[in-house]
């Protein structure tokens, strides 16, 4: 904010009060120019310099009353030089900070201080609070009083939680980061001159692709055809929502998709790839059938492509690393997006990216609130193996600002683990530990009080072959791996399979050893203590039904299914990765051949995955049809 703006603000808010010029005998006799001329003087003198205030309103009344000068006077002040003006103002100022040594503190001075602090911090709100809607907010620094409203600070403290690194996004920095620009390059060159034949019939050049922050486009990748689109729906409580759109193209290829999967037609859908090579559902199958088949770089290459043309139909308007922009996962539409970041997330853990699948969890989470893919049930995993435990311990506080992610069983144990190693680094830094923060040794015993049926898994799949844990594995309170809640048994399966490997590092078992023989010995003194912990577990999760079983555990395992060459000719998915049952072997859907044409059922049976059943069937079907 300007200074002219400021002083014709306080004097709207202020009584205006007599001016009088003011000299000094100091000043008199220097040799300094009249008021009326125009001096430099330093911007920052206004912080310390009471009388400069003073001075300038001085200025600005004889400006405004002399709106008719002498033309010569005007040459006159205008033609000296700077280096001149910036001697003098020098001088003048080192004068003036003498006199105000000397001079004692007016009564009023203070009173007139306090006033003008006050305004400064009012016009200050204001100044921020304007530059809100235009400005990007400074996550560094966060100020919760330019939010009004319990529910804004609660989005601000998810959103800062939340910001993604766009640096991380990308796979290649990470490569680099952990094995060397050196080595990431020598690799890259050797695939580039591996796969530098191309067809005959193309056209040597490189294509130029769009950039993009979660993918980088490889030069054999065809360039968008701009098939995709998306348009805004509507803006609540600060935050956009968006929608994909098809155009007429794309819809035709959509239409072409379904009628080659409906009759399980696998050659069908390759052959809308060569007309619509970023048709998303077609590349979605052909990525599952590259996996099933164990080609996973192929897979990951598809799901890359799908990605690619999924953020290059993004609107203008759609910036949703600044967390003020959300898709829907209830449209149908938009659930593209989501299923093809899940597994791109997942081949970024297998590639070793551990932080940029943790940038994925935080974009999905930013994406949709209500976390329809199951991320918060990963991110601790992908926190811990990209050692980002201080972030992990912000975000069990801060997200949703309700914390009450340590009652999962994956941020129970979790927590735990990050605390160990916090505890570690400070004390290789010789740092002091805070005091308000739980040792990890508490936090463990914590989780395994709240979950204790988890001990026993873990037991059996790392696995734990200490003599000490079948001791522990048959004390009464770890004896059992169920809990009677089909919604906490689903979770700790989902812990388990996705979390198992972290503990086969050998300081981490004789950590959790500890804790449990420490429990085991807190139960034998007191063991009012298990049934507390017992209440707690049955009020957080008192839902009879499977709250969860939208989520698989097959999906946060890192086994890849795989399936016999034999019947990949069968292979057939849905955009969710889910192999119907007719596409495993055995499981062919027996035809009804009543009162069907014989042409029509001889050129059915020509397909591989008809059938029509065994001989011994059929007396079965004529006994239903003649009690029939």
């Amino acid at each position: 904010m300007s200074v002219r703006l400021m002083k014709k603000i306080l004097k709207e808010q202020q009584p205006a009060e007599p001016k009088q010029l003011i000299y000094s005998e100091d000043e008199s006799e220097s040799e300094s120019p009249p008021p009326s001329s125009a001096t430099f003087r330093n911007p920052f003198d206004l912080l310390d310099d009471e009388d400069y205030t003073v001075d300038q309103e001085n200025k600005a009344d004889i400006n405004d009353g002399s709106s008719i000068e002498n033309s010569d006077e005007k040459q006159a002040s205008t033609t000296k030089t700077t280096a001149e003006a910036f001697l003098l103002s020098d001088s003048k100022f080192k004068k003036k900070k003498k006199k105000k040594n000397k001079e004692k503190p007016q009564p009023g001075s203070k009173d007139k201080e306090d006033s003008w602090n006050e305004s400064l911090e009012q016009l200050s709100i204001k100044d921020d609070s304007s530059h809100l809607d235009y400005v990007a907010p400074d996550h560094g620094k966060y100020n919760p009083t330019n939010l009004n409203g319990r529910g804004k600070v609660v989005k601000q403290c998810t959103s800062f939680v939340l910001q993604v690194d766009p640096k991380y996004l990308n796979a290649e920095n990470e490569l680099r980061r952990i094995f060397g620009s050196r080595v990431v390059n020598s690799f890259e060159k050797g695939h580039q001159a591996g796969s530098s034949r191309q067809p005959r019939g193309v056209r040597r050049g490189n294509q130029s692709h769009r950039k993009t922050i979660l993918v980088c486009p490889l030069e054999h990748w065809p360039r968008w055809d701009g098939s995709l689109s998306m348009e805004l729906v509507e803006t609540r409580d600060g935050i956009s929502y968006f929608r994909y759109i098809h155009i007429s193209s794309y819809s035709q290829a959509q239409r072409a998709f379904e009628s080659a999967k409906a009759i399980h037609d696998f050659n069908g859908i390759v052959n809308i790839l060569m007309h619509h090579p970023y048709h998303v559902d077609s590349l979605i199958t052909l990525a599952d059938y590259y996996k099933f088949s164990g080609e996973l770089q192929m897979s990951a290459d598809c799901t890359s492509r799908c990605l690619y043309a999924l953020e290059c139909a993004w609107h203008p308007m759609f910036t949703p690393l600044m967390g003020n922009c959300q898709l829907k996962f209830s449209c149908e539409i938009n659930k593209l997006l989501f299923s093809v970041l899940f597994s791109h997330m997942k081949n970024m853990d297998r590639r070793g990216c551990h932080r940029s699948a943790l940038e994925l969890c935080k974009l999905l989470l930013l994406l949709d609130s209500d976390d329809p893919m199951g991320v918060l049930f990963c991110i601790d995993y992908y926190s811990l193996r990209a050692e980002e435990f201080t972030w992990l311990e912000q975000f069990s506080e801060q997200y949703k600002s309700d914390n009450s992610l340590w009652l999962f069983p994956n941020f129970s144990y979790s927590l735990g683990v990050c605390r160990y190693y916090l505890e570690k680094e400070e004390h290789a830094k010789d740092m002091k530990v805070e005091d308000l923060k739980a040792s990890s040794t508490d936090l463990m015993k914590q989780a395994l009080m709240l979950h204790p049926s988890v001990l026993k898994k873990l037991v059996s799949k790392v696995p734990l072959k200490d003599k000490a844990w079948t001791s522990i594995i048959k004390h009464n309170f770890f004896s059992s791996d169920q809990t009677g809640t089909s919604s906490l048994d689903h979770l700790i399966n989902i812990y388990v399979e996705r979390s198992y490997i972290i503990w086969r590092l050998p300081d981490l078992q004789k950590f959790l050893r500890d804790a449990a023989l420490s429990v085991i010995e807190t139960l034998q003194n007191d063991g009012s203590d298990a049934r507390d912990w017992t209440c707690v577990r049955k009020e957080a999760f008192s839902s009879e039904k499977n709250e969860y079983s939208h989520l698989l555990v097959s999906d946060f395992s890192d086994s890849v299914p795989t399936l016999p060459p034999d019947n990949l000719q069968n292979f057939m998915v849905d955009p969710r990765g889910e192999v119907p049952n007719n596409a495993q072997p055995g499981n062919h859907r027996v035809q009804d051949l009543t009162d069907r044409n014989a042409i029509a059922v001889l050129l059915e049976s020509m397909l591989p995955w008809i059938n029509y059943g065994s001989g011994h069937d059929q007396p079965d079907h004529d006994e239903q049809a003649n009690e029939g």
